[in-house]
């Protein structure tokens, strides 16, 4: 029976009854969605009697009569009623019910030839129980028939979404559907869904009615399976309707729903239960329409119901990332991996508002430690998602979550989430000892892959997440010597793992508190002996992708070699802490250190006496010499700049002073005697004498990261140095060979190589002056403009420095960019650190010497008067930065600033009388050294350039401005020499009368010590015009 029967057949049917013969496509605006109320109970009457009229009167609808009464004797929830609505969902069921058993049986005969090898491949040819998209098409509109004439009117207020807020015609559907007719409206909805159950049993039609339904199906399955048959007052009446279903038809419901939702992709379930959980105060609402009537109120069971359902999706294996993706998915953000997803990486809220879900234990779980026993290993993996475009607000749902959990409960946040997650930092002191040493050399103890990923959910977790509290604090600290030794082994090769491991020491190091922070360098050092390293017996080894494994250590014979070996990790550790604590110079925890590692002193002490005692018995050895070496490095590097040392620090150092006499009178070797005698000296003066040699093994100590602050020789005092020499032994190191080019250049005034945060060059690396540049396009040159204004530091600084020589060298598309390169470098000098602002200066500086027609009236005006907005002090220090950049320009210029003599005077005179004392000082140094480079082309202006000097002298209240007019007169006088007497002849009465009232008058004494210098230096040049040195010379002519 019915064994010829196609499936077109059938569809076809299915067409007919919703008023399409010929089974074409249409959508909603059929003849059947077009009537209103008693149009459409004559439309359904119409095409009921239209199919069975089909079915009786034509022969080849005989096999689909005969499969429908089958289906029909088997159909033991279908009941006869005189409800039009009722009989209409009724034989679609039974025709979606014929076309199912039709392609199981279909299905069942197919047997597919097996492919010949010897042609060519081909298309596998279609199943035939597959529907084609037409006929999906019409079984998808019957199916929208089903629910909206068979399940939806059926529903509780409250359950579900009610058809008035679908589509129109849902809305008519509502007002002609009669729920009190016999059978049942529970009976009738437990029809519909046990129906559409056994359809969704083929995996073809399953997927229609689970993908665009699934909502409406849950909702009748909640109502027929957990619905109460108790209620009081108004709950009582709409509860009545249940009355009809047995016992058995409950339990029937739910294991339909668990079977359903177990069924489904999991993402989808949250979405819909979350759909039918609602809220207080649901309303649907389209972009640019009116509110439209808020929907009713899930019922209380309906709640409950949901969220018990939804903790058993959390539960469940991988619940964490279904609940995760359902929930961020249905709230608007796209399924995973589109459109959406990337813009909601960015809406923290959402991701925040999951993580508080996720961080909540449920009712039924049993306890909170098993939920976390549960959950927490999901929580990790949510970290550890690959996908590009979700991994961000995956990432960002498990931090939140994990900062929760610890911060609500500390123990088992650090037993279930902490622990597991450092467990391959720790894993070789977890293990036994003696099941290490059975080990073979090279075993792998933690993969290269495991390791990776540690540091980074490290990373992820404490850097990014940035919640410095006390539990995450503490749970990392049996971690960070591990860390540490990983640190230092990244250095010394290519790794990616250096960056993360630096951020973390260094995040660890600035939220820790200060003598927190104090004790773990000290463990780092090897002070302090809680600090836990790597396993002895264990090793760290470069790996295949660029990170690192840790593997069994081989054991060394030589006992000598072992120490040799431990000698030599322990100073490039000690080396690596250094150029840490360059990065936290900023929060001052470097100075801090350093002062309280001057218990060193007792280690370095103890050190040359061995020294001594080995070099008086002829014993040394090489590890003595390393030690010593590293020792002698150490104090070099708080002596060379390290850090700034008080008296009292002096006081403590002074006590190797002895050992280094000795030390500088027996060693061998003339470098180590030179340098131990520095060192003595360098201590004896307080630091007031330091050489080269010192700087030099400071800079060799601390990596080449940080200069010494002197630059060999006495120092001392000078009133006219520039900040740029100041400055220069801390900014201008000096660069490796390895790492900025091939070109090595020993001074220590090459320019630098900035370092971002994981010491690698983050901008083109630079090279000493002199030394050949690649040509620039106009996008490198436009990646220089943008990294002039990074938040980096060095970054910033590096990127000037690039700019500043490619105007050096003259470079075509620098010279086009001048106007958008001054106003780098005009914002950049008001920035507040040092290297940025006198790097900015430099560009300004060597631009103006390019254009100086078109820079130098910018930057007067500038001088000349105040920014709008801007306080007193901050402006005043905006204009001594341009006054810098203006004498460099006049240097740069030579004999040529004369064309710009008076804009120049008139700009430093005004400056003279800014109410800002320092401007004033700084003003008047500059018209010093201008003067003293015009020589004979100060002209007439030098009597407004007097009457200047002698209203300061005489009236200023500010004793350093008084001292900087004199020293004006003093650089006038060694400027000009002899020849004073005739560029200042109109003058010069007036400027010694001035003198001699300081002198004699003036309170400062350094003011009074600088006249009395520029008296001697006038005396001493009248002298030598009054009385020249007589010279014998004889005078030979030749007669022509």
């Amino acid at each position: 029976m019915a064994g010829s029967l196609k499936l077109e057949r059938v569809v076809e049917a299915l067409a007919l009854l919703m008023g399409r013969p010929g089974g074409g496509t249409g959508t909603d605006s059929g003849s059947l969605q077009a009537a209103k109320h008693a149009d459409l109970l004559e439309t359904l009457n119409s095409n009921l009697a239209a199919l069975e009229e089909k079915l009786g009167q034509d022969p080849q609808w005989n096999e689909l009569w005969s499969l429908r009464a089958e289906v029909r004797e088997q159909a033991v929830w279908l009941e006869s009623s005189t409800d039009v609505t009722w009989s209409f969902t009724c034989q679609v069921l039974l025709l979606l019910l014929s076309l199912k058993k039709r392609m199981i049986i279909l299905a069942a005969a197919y047997h597919p030839a097996k492919p010949n090898p010897r042609t060519a491949e081909a298309a596998p040819a279609l199943s035939p129980d597959t529907l084609s998209i037409s006929q999906q098409k019409t079984v998808q509109s019957a199916l929208q028939f089903v629910i909206t004439l068979g399940l939806c009117p059926y529903l509780l207020p409250g359950v579900g979404i009610p058809l008035k807020h679908r589509t129109e015609f849902s809305a008519v559907v509502q007002d002609v559907v009669s729920p009190n007719a016999s059978p049942s409206a529970m009976h009738r909805l437990y029809g519909s869904c046990t129906a559409l159950l056994q359809i969704a049993q083929h995996p073809s039609l399953g997927n229609l009615i689970l993908t665009r339904h699934l909502g409406d199906l849950i909702a009748g399955l909640c109502q027929l399976g957990f619905c109460p048959t108790k209620g009081k007052g108004e709950q009582a009446r709409p509860l009545e309707q249940l009355k009809g279903l047995t016992e058995e038809q409950r339990t029937r419901s739910r294991e339909a729903l668990k079977s359903v939702l177990d069924r489904v992709y999991q993402p989808l379930v949250v979405q819909e239960l979350l759909v039918l959980q609602g809220g207080s105060k649901q309303c649907l609402q389209s972009p640019g329409q009116e509110v439209k009537q808020p929907l009713a109120q899930a019922p209380a069971w309906l709640r409950r119901l949901c969220g018990q359902l939804l903790s058993e999706r959390l539960m469940k294996p991988s619940g964490v990332q279904a609940v995760v993706r359902g929930i961020m998915e249905g709230a608007g953000i796209g399924v995973a991996g589109g459109s959406g997803a990337e813009a909601a990486a960015a809406d923290w809220r959402k991701c925040d508002m999951v993580a508080r879900i996720l961080a909540s234990c449920p009712q039924q779980s049993l306890s909170l430690e098993d939920y976390y026993r549960q959950v927490c290993p999901q929580i990790l993996d949510l970290l550890h998602i690959q996908d590009t475009l979700t991994a961000h607000q995956f990432q960002r749902v498990a931090t939140t979550s994990l900062l929760t959990m610890a911060r609500e409960c500390p123990q088992l946040a650090g037993k279930y989430l902490l622990h597991p997650m450092l467990a391959p930092l720790l894993q070789c002191w977890d293990m036994a000892e003696m099941a290490m040493e059975d080990l073979p050399a090279g075993t792998v103890l933690v993969k290269e892959a495991e390791l990776s990923r540690c540091v980074e959910d490290v990373f992820k977790v404490y850097v990014v997440g940035n919640e410095p509290s006390d539990v995450l604090l503490e749970s990392l600290q049996p971690a960070l010597g591990v860390i540490f030794s990983l640190y230092c082994f990244t250095k010394q090769n290519v790794s990616h793992l250096r960056s993360p491991c630096q951020e973390i020491l260094l995040w660890v190091l600035e939220k820790s508190e200060r003598e927190v922070a104090l004790s773990m360098l000290e463990g780092f050092t090897g002070l302090g002996r809680t600090m836990q390293f790597l396993h002895p017996l264990c090793q760290f080894q470069v790996a295949g992708g660029g990170g690192a494994m840790i593997t069994v250590k081989e054991t060394i014979s030589d006992e000598e070699e072992e120490l040799y070996q431990k000698v030599s990790s322990e100073q490039w550790q000690m080396e690596q802490l250094v150029a840490l604590l360059t990065l936290c110079q900023k929060s001052g925890l470097a100075g801090d250190f350093f002062i309280c590692c001057l218990k060193v002193v007792e280690f370095v002490a103890v050190t040359l006496q061995r020294a001594c005692a080995s070099l008086a018995q002829g014993s040394e050895g090489t590890v003595e010499a390393q030690t010593l070496s590293m020792s002698m490095g150490l104090v070099a590097a708080m002596l060379g700049g390290a850090v700034q040392l008080k008296s009292g620090d002096f006081a403590i150092l002074k006590q190797l002073v002895p050992l280094l006499e000795e030390i500088s009178r027996i060693h061998p070797e003339p470098v180590i005697q030179e340098l131990a005698a520095d060192l003595r000296i360098t201590i004896c003066t307080h630091g007031a004498f330091s050489t080269q040699t010192v700087g030099t093994a400071a800079q060799s100590t601390l990596g080449g990261k940080i200069g010494s602050s002197r630059s060999g020789g006495q120092t001392h005092t000078n009133p006219t140095e520039r900040p740029e020499d100041k400055t220069a032994g801390l900014i201008l190191g000096q660069p490796q060979s390895n790492e900025n080019c091939s070109h090595t250049n020993n001074s220590l005034t090459s320019n630098p190589s900035p370092k971002g945060k994981n010491g690698e060059s983050t901008v083109q690396k630079e090279c000493p002056v002199g030394t050949p540049t690649a040509d620039h396009t106009p996008q490198q040159l436009q990646e220089l403009l943008l990294s002039a204004y990074d938040p980096e530091i060095p970054v910033r600084a590096a990127a000037l420095r690039r700019l500043s020589r490619l105007l050096e060298q003259r470079d075509p598309d620098g010279l086009k960019a001048q106007e958008k390169l001054l106003k780098v470098f005009l914002e950049n000098m008001e920035h507040e650190d040092s290297f940025v602002y006198l790097s900015a200066i430099q560009g300004v500086a060597l631009l103006s010497d390019v254009y100086p027609e078109q820079i130098l009236p910018c930057l007067l005006a500038q001088y000349g008067c105040t920014s709008p907005g801007t306080t007193g002090p901050q402006t005043a220090e905006t204009r001594m930065k341009v006054g810098e950049v203006l004498m460099r320009v006049t240097r740069a210029l030579g004999d040529m600033s004369c064309q710009y003599r008076a804009p120049l005077i008139h700009a430093f005179l005004r400056g003279a009388r800014d109410p800002d004392s320092t401007l004033r000082a700084s003003s008047l140094s500059n018209l010093g050294e201008l003067c003293q480079r015009l020589h004979f082309q100060l002209g007439s202006v030098i009597q407004e350039v007097t009457s200047c000097l002698t209203a300061v002298v005489k009236s200023d209240g500010e004793a350093e401005v008084r001292r900087a007019a004199v020293h004006v007169v003093v650089m006038l006088l060694r400027g000009l020499g002899e020849e004073v007497t005739e560029v200042l002849r109109d003058v010069l009465r007036d400027l010694y009368r001035l003198l001699k009232s300081v002198v004699a008058s003036d309170r400062d004494e350094v003011t009074v010590l600088h006249a009395q210098l520029a008296l001697e230096e006038l005396d001493d040049i009248m002298r030598r015009v009054l009385f020249p040195p007589q010279t014998l010379e004889k005078k030979l002519v030749v007669l022509p």
